[in-house]
């Protein structure tokens, strides 16, 4: 999806309100346009003249103008604002679709970008709408300056129309200037916003280094940056709202010194007078719109860019049409599989069957959990999934088979039972099993955002009663009692091998008492297999296994 195609689609979506706003818009306009018609008409017909009755037709009249003109305006703003939020609000939800599809995304950002193209950028994007309604209305109120001015005076007339043109091209050759500084001022807004989510996440580890001075420094320069765009574009739009005005108020004396000795010469009345300085006056109006407009177009342009560049970004994997899923064959086989750090990795869980995985390198982990989770689509070798091909398979039936559970634990705001979603007769026995039964009693305690309110440690467990419940038929485990203690990691070990008995379990970890529990354990070192057996069978024969667990 390109830029234009996000803007027209925008506008396409909507078209009933925005049809109906242009109208009642272009219609307030135009009868603001009459109003100095109706001043000249009224000063001509009834003034001069000193009779009654014309000048009760033209107080009659100024009122029907001004009542039409007034509710105009608040019947069309209305249809377009209601556009703009709804498609503010459609765009943040695709947005959030894109970001969170099991697929993934190859977009590079980082979620505080991500979060600012979902609000900034939707919000600005939306305002096509308003700049094409205003845009609409002011080249109506234009029109009929126009015309009212050629019925007054042929050489005014065409004196303002050769001159309004010009002058909006005069305004728009800045246009291409404003969006490029634009785009460049939400671009450093959405990098600054991304240092700002990933600072305050990291905060304890910062303070617990003693790098937070550090890390406000770095931030310091980032929003500095962001000021140095921001007044960039701040003065581009100054120089535009400028060059308006000038113009605009050049061609209004022009149209006026015309005007006036015109009527000095008899050429036109006083009425005609008042209508040519109150129309040449108006028209600085719409011409000052079609200028905002433009700017509003500008901004639009720069954050549609942002948000289609998210909307078409490709998968980061491709998903196969496959629905089933052979349960008498190995749930999770990595065959010859290689990724980053991993060389020719074999791994195969049967059904029922559960195993333990100690890798000595960090990195090994990590990229044997992309590869486990289907997001390496540069590995080689084989993964397979009940018999089939991960690649084959739809992304819903791996999801449905295969589920990951991460050391980073994500909570949201709300209540611990609103984390787990699910209210299972089996809640407490699985809270239990999880090593989480201090929770029970807390189900409907109030979380703050990430679950900040609540210990490492509770949210891990919280994570892992969570997956528990999930009942999938392959679970996968990355390091799931880190931040217990040896009591808890115990009776987490224990919980674990009761709840999944039955069911196949993959465990990254270095936890002696979870690779106590396993069926077998996989021994990875630079990023190869090197040993396989049960865990006592190792620490008794391995020195470097013995080392690695039994701290």
């Amino acid at each position: 999806m390109s830029t234009g195609e996000l803007l027209r689609r925008a506008i396409r979506r909507h078209r009933g309100r925005m049809i109906a706003g242009v109208l009642v818009l272009s219609l307030h306009q135009a009868t603001e346009a009459a109003v100095p018609v109706a001043i000249g008409i009224f000063v001509d017909r009834a003034v001069a003249t000193g009779r009654f009755e014309p000048l009760l037709w033209c107080v009659l009249m100024m009122v029907v103008l001004f009542a039409v003109l007034s509710n105009a305006w608040k019947t069309g703003a209305r249809q377009v604002v209601w556009a703009i939020e709804y498609e503010t609000h459609l765009l943040r939800l695709e947005i959030a679709q894109r970001v969170l599809d099991p697929r993934g995304h190859r977009t590079g950002l980082r979620s505080g970008e991500l979060l600012s193209i979902a609000t900034s950028d939707a919000e600005k994007a939306a305002l096509v709408m308003r700049a094409v309604s205003i845009g609409c209305a002011a080249a109506t109120a234009l029109i009929v300056s126009s015309v009212s001015l050629l019925l007054v005076d042929v050489p005014l007339g065409l004196g303002v129309l050769i001159g309004v043109p010009l002058l909006v091209l005069g305004i728009q050759a800045l246009s291409p200037l404003l969006t490029r500084r634009t785009s460049s001022q939400q671009e450093a807004v959405a990098q600054t916003t991304a240092l700002a989510t990933d600072l305050v996440g990291g905060l304890r580890t910062l303070r617990g280094i003693g790098a937070q001075h550090n890390a406000a420094a770095r931030y310091r320069r980032s929003s500095q940056a962001t000021l140095r765009a921001t007044l960039r574009a701040a003065s581009t739009n100054g120089l535009q709202d400028g060059v308006t005005t000038a113009l605009s108020g050049l061609l209004l004396a022009a149209v006026a010194g015309v005007s006036g000795w015109f009527a000095l010469n008899g050429r036109i009345t006083i009425g005609q007078l008042i209508t040519v300085v109150g129309l040449a006056q108006f028209v600085a109006e719409p011409v000052g719109t079609l200028g905002y407009a433009s700017q509003i177009l500008a901004m639009a342009r720069a954050s549609a860019g942002r948000l289609a560049s998210v909307l078409s970004s490709p998968p980061l994997i491709t998903s196969g049409s496959g629905t089933t899923v052979d349960p008498s064959k190995p749930l999770l086989e990595l065959d010859q599989v290689s990724y980053k750090s991993l060389s020719a990795v074999d791994l195969v869980l049967t059904p029922g069957e559960s195993v333990g995985v100690l890798c000595y390198d960090p990195r090994d982990a990590d990229a044997l959990l992309s590869v486990v989770s289907g997001r390496a689509p540069e590995h080689t070798g084989v993964l397979r999934v009940g018999g089939t091909p991960i690649e084959e398979l739809d992304i819903d039936v791996v999801r449905r088979t295969v589920l990951l559970e991460r050391h980073e634990t994500d909570l949201f705001e709300g209540t611990l039972r609103s984390n787990l979603l699910v209210d299972s007769p089996s809640l407490e026995r699985v809270m239990t099993a999880a090593g989480a039964a201090d929770l029970i009693d807390e189900l409907d305690r109030p979380l703050a955002d990430r679950g900040q309110s609540l210990s490492g440690g509770q949210r891990q467990r919280l994570g892992l009663a969570r997956a528990l419940l999930a009942e999938p038929p392959v679970l996968v485990l990355h390091d799931p009692s880190t931040a217990v203690d040896a009591v808890t990691e115990e009776l987490l070990a224990e919980g674990l091998a009761e709840e999944r008995a039955g069911l196949s379990t993959l465990v990254l970890t270095s936890s002696p008492a979870l690779l106590g529990k396993m069926d077998r354990v996989v021994v990875i070192a630079d990023g190869a297999v090197v040993a396989e057996g049960l865990h006592s069978e190792l620490a008794a024969s391995d020195s470097v296994y013995q080392e690695a667990v039994l701290r």
